[in-house]
């Protein structure tokens, strides 16, 4: 003989399963944190931090009254400093590096961080038109030398 489940077992089947594709679906979905330390006054690093956004990543926005510290207390060598400073996952972030760089620092785990020097027009906040100039993303290793992870030529 076999048994019929009643509604009400029915219904408290169907909540659990949607409780539970709700629960993988936001897992999957979570965004990527990231803490972005910068000036107030610098336009730049509001449009990197939209840049950041439009590619799932979550900021955290912190506005700084001493970037040169900040920089210092991160590890940031002076030889790739820009103008803001992100964080995730213990590595800094400097400048106006791609998402697609900063999601693929798991790929290098020997980084202490990944920069793009100085503030190239064309990289993602500094966007003018459609000028381009060439830069690289530059890793630091943990031995302080610096190793290319990235070249963006000019259109």
């Amino acid at each position: 003989m076999q048994v019929k489940p009643t509604t009400k077992y029915r219904g408290l089947r169907s909540a659990a399963l949607a409780v539970l594709f709700m629960t993988s679906t936001a897992q999957a979905a979570e965004p990527l944190a990231i803490d972005v330390h910068r000036d107030a006054n610098c336009g730049c690093c509001k449009q990197w931090i939209k840049h950041l956004e439009a590619n799932g990543f979550k900021v955290q926005d912190h506005l700084e009254s001493n970037m040169t510290a900040v920089k210092q207390r991160l590890g940031v060598a002076p030889r790739l400093a820009s103008c803001h400073t992100g964080v995730i996952d213990g590595k800094f972030v400097e400048g106006h590096v791609p998402a697609v760089q900063i999601l693929e620092m798991k790929n290098h785990p020997d980084l202490l961080g990944i920069a793009v020097p100085g503030m190239p027009v064309g990289s993602p906040g500094m966007e003018y038109g459609q000028v381009r100039h060439p830069y690289q993303v530059v890793g630091l290793t943990s031995s302080g030398a610096d190793r290319v992870i990235a070249s963006y030529p000019t259109n």
